[in-house]
C-alpha cells in the first residue's frame, strides 16, 4: 500500500519500521521541525526524521499543516493511507479525507481510556495494570475516530513509562501492519468508541513532577515509576532538587512524619509516607548522575532522620 507516514518521536520509529519491513511503500514522512535542545540549545533531528533519512525516504517538516500548500504537497505524493503516529499536531478534515482509506492513527491506550497527549505516562502513573495500542480511523477529534484494532499488555511492577513506551511501540508497528493488510480487503470492522469510558491523559506538568510525601507509598512509586525517564520526579533536600529514579514499596507503618528517613539499609533509603515507607534505591542529586542509594548515601553522609521536602534540608 503507498503510505504517507506522519510522526515524530521515538515512539513513532517502531511504527515506520513495520511498514517498510513488510514491504509497505512509504512514499513520505512528515515529522515536525527540528528543534532546540539540551544545555547548548542546538537544533536536533526528530527521531523519525533521523530513521527515515536513514531509509532514504523524502522528508517534510512543515510549518503548517492547515494551508492549501501542505495540502498540495500530500495530494502530490498520492497516498493510498496517511499513517500518524504521535505527530504532534491536529489535522484538519481536508487532511483526512484526502486518501481513500483516511488518516489511520496509532494511539499508546486501550481506547477510549487515556485518550490526548500522554497516555502512557498517565497510565503508570495511575497505577494501572495493564495497558496497549489502539489503531484508530481518525476524526476531527482528539483520539475519538473508530477504533480498527485494538491490542493489550500487562504493565509490571518494574514496568517505567520507558520501558512500556518501547513495548508498545513495537505493539504499534505489528498492529499497524495487520489492519493495513485487512483493509483493502474490507476485513475490518470499526467500532465505536463508547463515551461514557472515554478519559483524558493530559500533559506532564511540572506540578505532577513534585513528590508529595503524605501520598500513600504506592501512589509515590507510581508516580517515580511514570515519570521516568524524563521528566523525573523529585523532592527536595538542602534546597535542592533530588531527582528520585527507582524504589519500593514497604508495608510498613515506620510512625514519623512524612518524608523522614526511617531507616537507611544496604541497598537503599526507607522514607515514611502517608501510608506505608517507601524505599528509595537510585536518586539522583542536582548537577550530578543517577547513582545507587548507598553510593549516594556513602557520598553525602545523609543520616536516619533527616527530612525530605523541606526546602532547608
Amino acid at each position: 500500500m503507498r503510505v504517507v507516514f506522519m510522526g515524530t518521536p521515538d515512539f513513532a520509529v517502531q511504527s515506520l519500521n513495520a511498514l517498510v519491513t513488510a514491504g509497505h511503500e512509504v512514499a513520505a514522512v512528515i515529522t515536525q521541525p527540528d528543534r532546540p535542545k539540551g544545555r547548548g540549545k542546538q537544533l536536533t533531528f526528530p527521531a523519525v526524521k533521523t530513521r527515515a533519512l536513514e531509509l532514504g525516504l523524502p522528508v517534510h517538516q512543515p510549518d503548517c499543516v492547515k494551508d492549501r500548500a501542505f495540502l498540495e504537497l500530500l495530494a502530490g505524493y498520492g497516498p493510498e493511507v496517511i499513517v500518524v503516529v504521535a505527530y504532534g499536531r491536529i489535522l484538519p478534515q481536508a487532511v483526512l479525507e484526502l486518501p481513500p482509506y483516511g488518516c489511520i492513527n496509532v494511539h499508546g491506550s486501550l481506547l477510549p481510556a487515556y485518550r490526548g497527549a500522554a497516555p502512557i505516562q498517565r497510565a503508570v502513573l495511575d497505577g494501572c495494570r495493564e495497558s496497549g495500542v489502539t489503531i484508530m480511523q481518525m476524526d476531527l477529534g482528539m483520539d475519538t475516530g473508530d477504533m480498527l484494532l485494538q491490542g493489550s499488555m500487562p504493565i509490571t511492577e518494574d514496568d517505567t513509562s520507558g520501558t512500556m513506551f518501547e513495548k508498545l511501540a513495537v505493539l504499534g508497528g505489528e498492529l499497524l501492519v495487520q489492519v493495513l493488510e485487512q483493509l483493502p480487503a474490507g476485513g475490518i470492522r470499526p467500532q465505536k468508541q463508547e463515551e461514557s469510558k472515554a478519559t483524558y491523559a493530559a500533559r506532564i506538568l511540572k506540578e505532577d513532577e513534585v513528590i508529595d510525601w503524605t501520598q500513600p507509598a504506592e501512589t509515590l512509586h507510581c508516580q517515580i515509576r511514570g515519570l521516568a525517564p524524563t521528566p523525573g520526579a523529585y523532592t527536595l533536600w538542602n534546597g535542592q532538587r533530588l531527582k528520585l529514579w527507582k524504589s519500593r514499596v514497604v508495608q510498613r507503618d515506620g510512625g514519623h512524619q512524612p518524608g523522614t528517613v526511617v531507616e537507611i539499609s544496604k541497598d537503599g533509603i526507607l522514607v515514611q509516607t502517608g501510608a506505608g515507607c517507601l524505599e528509595l534505591l537510585e536518586l539522583q542529586p542536582a548537577g550530578k548522575k543517577a547513582m545507587a542509594a548507598k553510593a549516594f548515601c556513602n557520598g553525602t553522609g545523609l543520616a536516619k532522620g533527616v527530612q525530605f521536602g523541606e526546602q532547608d534540608g
